[in-house]
């Protein structure tokens, strides 16, 4: 009965249309009274629960990295990533549409948001390639998938979400975990630009001259630093991941505000103010995710999952191939931070006992989701990049069809290749 109110609640509260942590924070109260009595509910557990679950020195990172991300997608920034990425890789069959997938790979190492990318970027990137003669559908199918790259490649905030929700895995090698699969999605959705460049006799440009790719290079040299910067810095120890986000957002704040001098201290006060709602809205979602966890694991629901699951299968492929399916679902419905708080703690010790690496496991989790933010009903990608580009939403999902082939690949390589994942953490830090 417990089990049913936790799991088929949750996912009609969904349906219904209530908010993630609304959703969350209902079923654990409703757990609650279930199990206790409406008249003996303590209140003190519930309170500690959610006032001291964002107490973590580690979720500092989430509100820099956005404030970075907000920054950096102001003025004429994304207009000068892009300018360059087109001038590098351009040449190619299908030109534009390979910019748009690196210089979403290039603002990843930005802002680690999804939604970010297609809202900000994607409105230079559609409207450039319109201009170029590619047709709105397949620029906005291409600009939704590539924003799905944000979040993989450092900083990554569903990624910082995972490492708190699993504990005992470093998040700085979870987020040098992202690297290789980022680049190796990217990989995937540029043969599927060129596959339909090809069929479609999209435009390309000529072979940049030396002059040119200088030029563009010296342009974008200041903002192409931040990723440097950042995991750089990482990697050295000089700071650590929530320190790196600070350092983010203060060498973006520098940029903007005094280098190019594209924003003023109204602007300025209006990002701050986005930064904070949008930091709230997580912070909320985890503080409600913390208690309902909590009651998970005095259900000691992670145990049943696992028997259960040890009951149909032991064998590790089968159970990968199973949670790759499992997640596809899940972020079609829920929101990526609540599932990871929900659902990690449920999983790590399956995976312990399985010998999977929660390294592996966290980046593969989150790349099943980045595609779930472009599967409707939740997906967010979807609704941003149907607004920049101004076409239906149905328009949008019938586009977006061929670009679930690739995602699907990078997935399947991630999940069964799993030294796509640990192979460079492992080697750069120790």
């Amino acid at each position: 009965m417990i089990i049913a109110v936790f799991l088929i609640g949750l996912v009609l509260l969904f349906l219904l249309g209530f908010g993630a942590p609304y959703a969350i924070g209902l079923v654990s109260i409703l757990v609650l009274i279930l199990t206790r009595g409406i008249g003996n509910l303590p209140f003190d557990t519930i309170a500690t629960k959610l006032a001291f679950s964002a107490n973590n020195f580690t979720l500092l990172a989430i509100p820099f990295f956005l404030l970075a991300g907000k920054l950096m997608n102001t003025g004429s920034i994304t207009t000068r990533i892009f300018k360059f990425c087109n001038t590098v890789i351009g040449w190619v069959p299908g030109g534009l549409g390979h910019a748009n997938v690196l210089a979403s790979i290039v603002f990843a190492g930005m802002s680690g948001s999804a939604v970010a990318d297609a809202a900000g970027l994607g409105t230079i990137e559609i409207k450039a390639m319109e201009n170029e003669g590619f047709d709105t559908d397949f620029s906005a199918a291409i600009t939704a998938a590539s924003s799905t790259i944000g979040p993989i490649i450092p900083p990554s905030i569903p990624l910082i979400v995972f490492g708190v929700s699993a504990g005992g895995v470093s998040i700085a090698k979870l987020l040098i975990g992202g690297v290789v699969p980022g680049i190796l999605v990217g990989i995937c959705l540029s043969v599927m630009v060129y596959i339909f460049a090809v069929r479609r006799k999209y435009p390309r440009n000529k072979f940049p001259t030396g002059r040119v790719l200088w030029e563009d290079f010296r342009h974008a040299f200041f903002p192409l630093l931040t990723p440097i910067i950042l995991i750089g810095g990482i990697l050295s120890g000089v700071f650590t991941p929530t320190e790196g986000a600070a350092v983010a957002s203060l060498y973006a704040f520098i940029l903007t505000m005094f280098v190019y001098r594209e924003i003023s201290w109204k602007d300025f006060a209006l990002i701050l103010r986005d930064t904070a709602k949008e930091s709230a809205s997580i912070m909320f979602i985890v503080c409600t995710s913390a208690l309902y966890g909590y009651l998970l694991t005095r259900t000691q629901l992670p145990t049943k999952f696992m028997n259960m699951i040890f009951t149909v299968t032991q064998n590790k492929t089968v159970i990968l191939l199973l949670l790759n399916v499992f997640f596809l679902v899940i972020g079609c419905f829920m929101e990526t931070n609540a599932a990871l708080i929900i659902l990690v703690p449920i999983l790590a010790p399956m995976a312990g006992a399985l010998n999977i690496d929660l390294l592996h496991l966290g980046v593969m989790i989150v790349l099943n989701l980045m595609i779930g933010l472009l599967t409707p009903p939740v997906g967010m990608c979807l609704y941003a990049t149907a607004k920049v580009a101004n076409i239906s939403l149905d328009r949008m999902i019938k586009a977006m069809l061929p670009f679930y082939i690739p995602l699907i690949i990078a997935l399947i390589l991630v999940t069964f290749v799993p030294v796509t994942v640990t192979w460079l953490p492992n080697l750069l830090i120790h």
